[in-house]
C-alpha cells in the first residue's frame, strides 16, 4: 500500500453520502435531478405502449424485454407502481437520480443514477440505468456515461464502477464500449425479482479516465 496525498483524504472525509444533486448538459442529452414531475413522461416511456417523439415512433413493445427484464424493479402494472418506485429512486440516501432529457424534444427519456457511493473509499456506481426504446440505440447512453463519469472524476472520486446482470449481454457491451474494464463474476451476489444473481464486475480508475475521455468525445462529437 502507499500513502495518499492529503487532499485525496480530505476528499474522502467530505463528500456527502447522497452526491450533490447537478445538472449535466452534453450535446444530446441533459441529466438533470430526478423529481415526481417527471414521472409521467417517463411511464409513457416505458410501460411498452406505442411511442411517438419528435416525428419518431416505435410501436407497441415488451417492456420487460426491453426495459426492465435485468433491473431491481419493473415492469409496472400501472402508474401509481411506476410513481412509487420514482419517489423510492429518488429517496435512496447514498444515490442521486437523474433523468435524462432528450435536448432535441426535451422530453424525458430515461433514468440514470450515482448509485453504491461509498465516499470514504471515493467510489462510486453508475446504476439504475434505462432508457425509453426511442432513444435506445442512439448516442444518448454512450453521452450520458460520459457526463457522469466526467463528473464523478472532477469531484475526486478514484474508482467508478459498473454492475450488472452477468446474462445481460446488452448492458456488458456497453460498459466494455464506454471504456469499463471487466474484473470477472460474482456468483450468487444477490436474489433479484426471485431468481439468484450473478454479478459482472466493471470499473474505471481515475489514471484510465485521460484516455478513455479522450476516446468517448471522439466517439460522440468527431473530436480528439
Amino acid at each position: 500500500m502507499s500513502s495518499l496525498p492529503s487532499e485525496t483524504l480530505a476528499l474522502a472525509r467530505t463528500l456527502p453520502l447522497k452526491p450533490a444533486p447537478v445538472t449535466l448538459t452534453g450535446r444530446f442529452i441533459r441529466l438533470e435531478p430526478l423529481t415526481p414531475r417527471h414521472a409521467p413522461a417517463l411511464f409513457a416511456h416505458s410501460n411498452g405502449a406505442a411511442i411517438e417523439l419528435a416525428g419518431r415512433t416505435v410501436p407497441a413493445y415488451d417492456a420487460d424485454e426491453v426495459i426492465w427484464q435485468y433491473l431491481f424493479a419493473g415492469p409496472f402494472a400501472d402508474f401509481t407502481a411506476f410513481s412509487r418506485y420514482i419517489d423510492e429512486t429518488i429517496a435512496g440516501a447514498d444515490r442521486l437520480a437523474l433523468c435524462v432529457i432528450e435536448r432535441e424534444s426535451e422530453q424525458p427519456v430515461g433514468v440514470v443514477n450515482l448509485m453504491s457511493n461509498v465516499p470514504a473509499f471515493l467510489r462510486i456506481e453508475l446504476g439504475g440505468i434505462w432508457y425509453s426504446p426511442i432513444v435506445q440505440r442512439t448516442q444518448a447512453n454512450l453521452e450520458g456515461a460520459y457526463l457522469m463519469l466526467r463528473h464523478c472524476f472532477a469531484l475526486g472520486y478514484r474508482r467508478i464502477e459498473w454492475k450488472c446482470d452477468s446474462r445481460n449481454e446488452r448492458s456488458r457491451r456497453s460498459a466494455l464500449r464506454i471504456g469499463f474494464t471487466f474484473e470477472g463474476v460474482q456468483e450468487y451476489h444477490m436474489i433479484v425479482k426471485g431468481q439468484s444473481r450473478d454479478t459482472a464486475w466493471f470499473r474505471m480508475l481515475d489514471h484510465e479516465w485521460p484516455a478513455a475521455k479522450t476516446r468517448l468525445e471522439t466517439m460522440l462529437y468527431g473530436r480528439c
